[in-house]
C-alpha cells in the first residue's frame, strides 16, 4: 500500500515528534498551525520528560543529544510547604535518582522545529473544518484557503481539537479547579529568599482548600499557579488581567492568612497575569477506527495536570503512530493498531489525573499529595 498523503494539525510537541521521526523515516508530511509564527504566543512552562515516553520519543526522532544539552538535570527537586511555609517534603534534585530532566516547552519546540525541513509547518493556518471527499481523502478547510487531499489527518491540535469531532462527540469538561498563572523574572538575583523558597525544581504549598505552586523553568524564571475550585466563570468575573496590580492585590487577599514568604510569590509576581481553567476528557476516552483520521495527544486524551502526563504521552503517541505507519505495510492496520495501543497505554495515567484532580485542593490535600510523594520515592 502506497505511503499516505499526511496532514499534522497542530505544531506542539506530539505533532513535530510525529512529522520529526515521519521525516527521518523518508515520509513526508505538512504540519498546519494556527499561530502565524513560532513567537506568536507564549508556549506554557517548563517540562519533565520521563525515560519511557518524552526521551524513548527522543531517541527515536535523533534528538537525544540535543535534548541533553539543553535540559535541566539540575532542576529536578521538589518542595511541599503547608501554608505557614512549613516544609513537610523537601527532595533536591539528585536525591531519588531520577531521570525526568526538565526543559521548557519553547525550548522543546524549538528543537523539534529545527530538525525539520522548513516547509514542513505551513505557519498561520488555523483551520473550521475537515471535508471528506468521495474517494475517502479529506480536504482541510481554513479560515483563508484549504488544503488537500490528504489521506490521512493526524489531530494533534489539543483540547479543543477541531479534528475530534469526526471522531468522537465526547468535549472536554470543566473540572472545576482554575489557576491563576503569574510570573517572576530573574528571580536568583532580584529575589534570593524566593529562589531559596522554591528550590531547584517544583514547589507546592497546600491549605484552605487552595494552592500556590511554584515552578523553575529557564533562566531563572518561575512560574507561580494560584489554584482553588471555583465556577467555570468566576475568573472572568473577579479579574481584569489587563489591571496586574490589581489582580496581585485580590489574590494576596485570597491569601491573606499565609506565611509571608509565599505571599511574596504574588507580590513579586510580573504583569503577565493569565488565568488557566483545567478540563479533562472522560477516563477511557476512545473512538471507533475511522480511515484517514486519528488523534494523539490532548486531542485524544487530556487531562489534569495532577497527573503530570500531557507531553510525554503525546510525545509516546507520535513515536507509536510513526513506527507502525512506517514499519508496516498498511498505513491503515497500523492506525488501527496505534488507537488500540493507545487507548491502553494512556488508561493508567488517565485514572490517576481523574483521581488526582477529583481530590485536589480538599482539606485533605496535604495529606494525600505528602502520601503520593512518599510512595512514589520509596
Amino acid at each position: 500500500m502506497p505511503i499516505p498523503r499526511i496532514a499534522i494539525i497542530g505544531a506542539g510537541p506530539g505533532g513535530l515528534t510525529l512529522a520529526r521521526i515521519l521525516h527521518i523515516n523518508g515520509v513526508k508530511c505538512t504540519v498546519f498551525e494556527a499561530d502565524a509564527h513560532a513567537l506568536a504566543r507564549p508556549q506554557g512552562g517548563t517540562l519533565d520528560l520521563d525515560p519511557g515516553r518524552g526521551q524513548f520519543a527522543l531517541r527515536l526522532a535523533g534528538l537525544m543529544e540535543e535534548f541533553r544539552r539543553q535540559a535541566r538535570y539540575e532542576d529536578q527537586g521538589m518542595r511541599l510547604l503547608d501554608k505557614n511555609a512549613h516544609a513537610l517534603f523537601d527532595e533536591a534534585p539528585g536525591d531519588a535518582g531520577f531521570d525526568r530532566p526538565e526543559i521548557d516547552r519553547t525550548q522543546l519546540r524549538d528543537l523539534l522545529m529545527a530538525s525539520l525541513p522548513e516547509a514542513t509547518i505551513a505557519w498561520g493556518h488555523k483551520l473550521q473544518e475537515v471535508s471528506p471527499q468521495l474517494e475517502g481523502s479529506y480536504d482541510l478547510v481554513f479560515e483563508k484557503g484549504s488544503a488537500g487531499p490528504f489521506d490521512l489527518v493526524v489531530g494533534a491540535d489539543g483540547t479543543w481539537s477541531r479534528v475530534r469531532p469526526l471522531v468522537s462527540s465526547y468535549l472536554p469538561q470543566y473540572t472545576g479547579v482554575t489557576f491563576i498563572e503569574l510570573g517572576i523574572d530573574d528571580i536568583d538575583a532580584r529575589y534570593p529568599e524566593l529562589a531559596r523558597l522554591v528550590g531547584h525544581g517544583s514547589m507546592a504549598a497546600y491549605g484552605d482548600a487552595k494552592g500556590l505552586i511554584a515552578q523553575r523553568n529557564a533562566n531563572a524564571h518561575v512560574r507561580v499557579y494560584a489554584s482553588m475550585r471555583v465556577s467555570e466563570d468566576w475568573p472572568a468575573r473577579h479579574f481584569d488581567f489587563s489591571h496586574p496590580d490589581e489582580v496581585r492585590a485580590k489574590l494576596l487577599n485570597l491569601y491573606s492568612d499565609w506565611a509571608p514568604a509565599l505571599q511574596d510569590l504574588i507580590r513579586a509576581g510580573n504583569d503577565r497575569a493569565q488565568s488557566r481553567s483545567i478540563y479533562a476528557l472522560p477516563v477511557g476516552h476512545r473512538w471507533a477506527n475511522r480511515r484517514g483520521i486519528t488523534l494523539l495527544g490532548d486531542a485524544a486524551h487530556v487531562m489534569s495536570p495532577y497527573g503530570g502526563s500531557g507531553v510525554n504521552n503525546a510525545m509516546r503517541d507520535a513515536a507509536e503512530l510513526a513506527r507502525l505507519l512506517t514499519e508496516r505495510g498498511d498505513w491503515e492496520d497500523g492506525v488501527r493498531i496505534y488507537e488500540a495501543e493507545m487507548f491502553e497505554r494512556v488508561l493508567e495515567d488517565a485514572r490517576f489525573a481523574a483521581n488526582g484532580i477529583a481530590t485536589a485542593l480538599s482539606h485533605m490535600q496535604l495529606e494525600i499529595f505528602l502520601e503520593a510523594l512518599h510512595a512514589l520515592h520509596a
